[in-house]
């Protein structure tokens, strides 16, 4: 009998939650606005993907020097900011106060990009997009550890939805013959992408702390500094007989621009969709952007077509939505809880985030928090 009346409390409480839902309160414009601007930033890689294609077309194979020229253009527009604010927030006083721990994320960025590129001599994209996926627990976990955030049981399954849609994704890749890519050496390839969405997981994370503790600025600026350097030491080392045989032309510089182009927007766009959610949210409406690579793919390369592309696409956008539809609590016994409150908002209004020559002393010390605990 207790097991009944407890079946029935249950069925009573759903149905009263189902008879309580309120669709304004669950679709936002936030939740809009996040959601388009995270699609945004898959076409981004989309056309980042693309371009790269036409490049392999002409015989170009360097991606340390596709690399170079967005962290370089990172380097003119932001850390030339840097160069002309003043303050703490100078580019010399940067660098002096902590230029080691911005080259520690500027070698995980670098290496991150470079791995997943390299991995596709070994693996195939079957493995890349699976393995790929790897990168949502590891931010979990990092977000759990060093954001303070604490999921909801929601979270969890909203994250199975998705990773169900990149399943949904590799079967169309199957059924219509698209398993490209190398078998020369599985382990090291499957190794590689697992090391690279590692990578990815700890720069993304120390990218959310960062802009919503310090500002975007100063990570582009010095991420296009010390990217800039180690890319061109790393091009110069393993690309330079590559580099030398490009046989240069119109087209050819055109695709490079519109490479450098595309990860330059992404890489500018990206902490502002991460201000607005989170760092998991974002990589979750990345899982789209092979889709939108197959359906360009489908008009310039004569790709298959299968419906579970468009099965794939509403899986992991229902996915997203569920995500992002339930908040995310903090831990509020940590002094340091990036949750902003009407109290705390109110409190630091005469500080403008965008102006880091406006901080004092005690907002320096983030960087003892969290860059120290992803040393590597």
């Amino acid at each position: 009998m207790e097991d009944l009346e407890r079946k029935q409390n249950l069925s009573r409480r759903f149905l009263q939650k189902i008879r309580n839902f309120r669709p304004k309160e669950v679709f936002t414009w936030h939740l809009v606005r996040t959601l388009a601007m995270g699609q945004g930033l898959a076409v981004l890689i989309c056309g980042t993907a693309i371009s790269s294609q036409f490049l392999a077309s002409f015989q170009v194979n360097t991606p340390m020097l596709q690399s170079f020229i967005h962290y370089l253009l990172l380097l003119l527009i932001y850390s030339g900011t840097l160069l002309c604010t003043a303050g703490d927030g100078n580019i010399l006083q940067v660098v002096r106060r902590s230029w080691w721990r911005y080259f520690l994320l500027g070698l995980v960025d670098v290496e991150a990009n470079y791995t997943v590129v390299k991995a596709y001599q070994y693996t195939t994209l079957t493995s890349i997009q699976l393995l790929d996926c790897f990168v949502i627990p590891v931010l979990m976990v990092l977000s759990w550890w060093v954001l303070k955030i604490r999921y909801r049981p929601i979270h969890y399954v909203s994250v199975v939805i998705c990773l169900l849609g990149v399943g949904a994704m590799v079967g169309a890749d199957l059924l219509s013959g698209r398993n490209q890519g190398s078998t020369s050496n599985l382990l090291l390839g499957d190794g590689l992408v697992l090391l690279s969405a590692t990578l990815y997981a700890v720069s993304n994370i120390c990218q959310e702390y960062t802009v919503k503790r310090r500002n975007r600025v100063e990570f582009l600026g010095m991420i296009g500094l010390f990217g800039t350097i180690i890319s061109a030491v790393q091009m110069v080392v393993l690309e330079r007989n590559q580099v030398a045989e490009i046989q240069w032309s119109w087209r050819v510089g055109l695709l490079f621009a519109s490479f450098a182009l595309c990860m330059f927007a992404l890489y500018s766009f990206m902490p502002i969709v991460m201000k607005l959610s989170s760092a998991t949210s974002v990589n979750l409406s990345l899982l789209t952007a092979d889709l939108f690579s197959l359906f360009c793919g489908i008009f310039l390369f004569q790709y298959n077509f299968s419906g579970l592309y468009l099965v794939s696409l509403v899986i992991i956008l229902i996915g997203f939505i569920t995500f992002n539809a339930v908040p995310m609590p903090s831990d509020q016994s940590n002094p340091d809880d990036l949750s902003v409150s009407s109290s705390s908002s109110s409190s630091s209004s005469s500080v403008d985030p965008e102006r880091p020559e406006q901080r004092t002393e005690e907002d320096f010390k983030w960087q003892d928090d969290v860059l120290c605990t992803t040393k590597m």
